[in-house]
């Protein structure tokens, strides 16, 4: 059975979509069957992982509104065990096309039955809000990796995020839990970044990963090349972070 990782939290600039591609390359460099969902209308993890939106036919989109079936929208990636349903900017429509629909918080839980034994991991990219998107996300996945920034206020968007959680297991997915709570952009020279891994120790517990998500330019540069960072430097620091992350997921499934 596949396991389902919707990666969110409605902050944006977190590193929530650097943490889906990268985490999903590691997850398919170390031989697991994984499908990457770009669930974000900006797309950004379809080109993250170098797939030329203006060529494609049929999108997460035509899916959600049932126009297509899940296998017409899976496309490969140039890793041989990911594979990718992308996204565009129609994305956006699929909020006020389903506004009267009944089930539309159900649509991508719907779509992916189909494939989910086919993939041993799924993981899904959220837009940085708590939009409808976002819902359909939380619902069709088993546990949320909340990326968790290293600067100031990090922690007092969480309650937010927490109470929606909190709604979606009690009307739509009783069954929905944390998987783990990632520190990114985290600087070992600075007191701040070391005091918010502390304060998120202190709050979550055994939720927060071992693996920290340094600054890191190759992370920063590896989009503009279509290329998960394994990709573009697989020496880096933020390659072997991800490669760390993919490691200690794997040790607890």
């Amino acid at each position: 059975m596949s396991q389902i990782i919707c990666i969110a939290n409605q902050k944006g600039g977190v590193g929530k979509t650097t943490t889906a591609v990268n985490l999903a390359a590691a997850l398919a460099v170390s031989e697991k069957r994984t499908l990457l969902i770009d669930c974000d209308p900006q797309a950004n993890a379809t080109t993250g992982v170098g797939i030329d939106k203006s060529a494609l036919k049929k999108t997460l989109y035509h899916g959600l509104i049932g126009e297509a079936s899940v296998y017409d929208m899976i496309v490969d990636s140039p890793i041989e065990m990911l594979k990718v349903i992308p996204s565009r900017v129609e994305l956006i429509g699929f909020e006020i096309e389903m506004m009267e629909t009944e089930g539309r918080e159900k649509a991508l839980q719907r779509l992916i039955a189909e494939v989910e034994q086919t993939f041993e991991f799924i993981i899904i990219d959220c837009p940085p809000s708590l939009s409808l998107l976002t819902v359909n996300a939380m619902t069709a996945a088993q546990s949320l990796l909340i990326p968790l920034q290293c600067e100031f206020y990090a922690l007092e968007g969480l309650g937010q995020l927490l109470q929606t959680i909190k709604r979606i297991k009690q009307s739509l997915n009783p069954t929905l839990s944390i998987a783990g709570i990632l520190l990114t952009m985290f600087d070992k020279r600075t007191n701040l970044s070391h005091q918010v891994a502390e304060d998120a120790e202190k709050y979550f517990h055994q939720l927060v990963y071992q693996t920290k998500i340094p600054r890191n330019v190759k992370l920063g540069e590896a989009p503009s090349f279509g290329k998960p960072v394994i990709l573009y430097d697989a020496s880096s620091v933020g390659s072997i972070s991800y490669i760390n992350l993919a490691q200690e997921i794997l040790g607890t499934s």
